[in-house]
């Protein structure tokens, strides 16, 4: 008799147990119920990139001195540098250059080591597209600089989200 009391009682505290953790588990459910969302609404609404953010590569065609560091640097050898010798000026000229944004992986080492700081990193990161050739981007492409997403008027940015300012 005494064992089925026992084992009673031992159901009674397990059962009261199970009862508390489910109760806990529900309070911090509901805790959640008063956060604001964490998804945003992509293209109406877009992050505030960081500061050391690694976007696509702005080029300024006339500080380059056709040097082709970024290409030794690269782990993917990606930069294309097209040169030519000025044999009257025992100089390089450089004729066209082009980056495959569908191979780059956005690393940062051709910025990083870019002797005439020919190169930097911008906060774009939209590259989608239907055809994977349009991502090689040509001297011309690489030297628009892209509108801040703070500028641009047509996009709210999350830190000028009315919610965040209300909350």
């Amino acid at each position: 008799m005494l064992p089925m009391i026992t084992g009673f009682m031992n159901y009674g505290q397990q059962t009261l147990r199970a009862a508390r953790y489910i109760g806990q588990g529900f309070m911090i459910t509901l805790s959640h119920t008063n956060r604001l969302p964490v998804t945003i609404q992509y293209p109406y609404e877009k992050l505030i990139t960081s500061e050391r953010f690694r976007g696509r590569i702005h080029f300024e065609f006339d500080k380059c001195i056709a040097c082709e560091v970024c290409v030794r640097v690269c782990p993917i050898d990606l930069p294309v540098v097209d040169w030519k010798l000025e044999t009257n000026i025992r100089k390089k000229r450089l004729l066209n250059y082009s980056i495959d944004f569908g191979i780059c992986i956005f690393c940062g080492n051709c910025v990083e080591y870019c002797p005439t700081n020919c190169l930097s990193m911008t906060e774009e990161y939209e590259f989608s597209t239907y055809d994977r050739h349009e991502l090689n981007y040509n001297q011309i492409a690489l030297g628009r600089l892209p509108m801040s997403v703070i500028d641009d008027y047509t996009i709210r940015t999350i830190l000028n989200s009315p919610e965040t300012k209300n909350g």
